[in-house]
């Protein structure tokens, strides 16, 4: 079982995802793979349901890059924690594009990488590891405060050292 932390808290995930099969939603907020994505973009543009979208390591973030005005969510697949393809698929929808929607790291999601991940800019995390389930309810939270070089996170200029940062927290 997966859990959703975001805001520094876990809450109610009210995404769910469309089955590979599924017919037309015709309300609720879903989130469709890339493959259901372009199979059905055409009824979706005109749809008036929040859509989102799941990114598979490697996907060509150029390829759907007109359409993130018109999703509410992208999330990004990390199959493995080792894998961090995902986190320059974060920083060119964010950063390069100009995304504002919620981004959202699924899969194999660990304590260690959520500081990290945010710097990339995502900020929402589902996140089905035990301990860092069990870290994060206990009040733990990642992060060293102070960054060398910036990120798509929310960050402000160091007062005595304009070249480091540090976190709004």
């Amino acid at each position: 079982m997966a859990f959703l932390f975001t805001n520094d808290a876990f809450v109610a995930d009210d995404w769910r995802s469309a089955a590979p099969d599924e017919a037309f939603p015709l309300d609720g907020k879903v989130i469709l793979t890339l493959p259901q994505w372009q199979e059905k973009r055409e009824q979706f543009e005109t749809a008036n349901i929040p859509i989102g979208l799941r990114l598979e390591p490697g996907a060509a973030v150029q390829a759907i890059a007109q359409d993130l005005p018109r999703l509410a969510l992208v999330a990004v697949n990390f199959p493995k924690f080792s894998d961090g393809r995902g986190f320059s698929m974060a920083h060119q929808i964010r950063g390069d594009y100009g995304f504002c929607g919620q981004l959202r790291a699924v899969g194999d999601i660990l304590f260690d990488q959520l500081q990290l991940l945010a710097r990339c800019g995502f900020d929402a995390f589902e996140i089905s590891d035990p301990a860092t389930v069990r870290l994060l309810t206990a009040g733990r939270r990642p992060g060293l405060g102070l960054f060398y070089q910036p990120g798509l996170g929310v960050e402000a200029a160091e007062s005595t050292r304009p070249w480091a940062r540090r976190t709004g927290n």
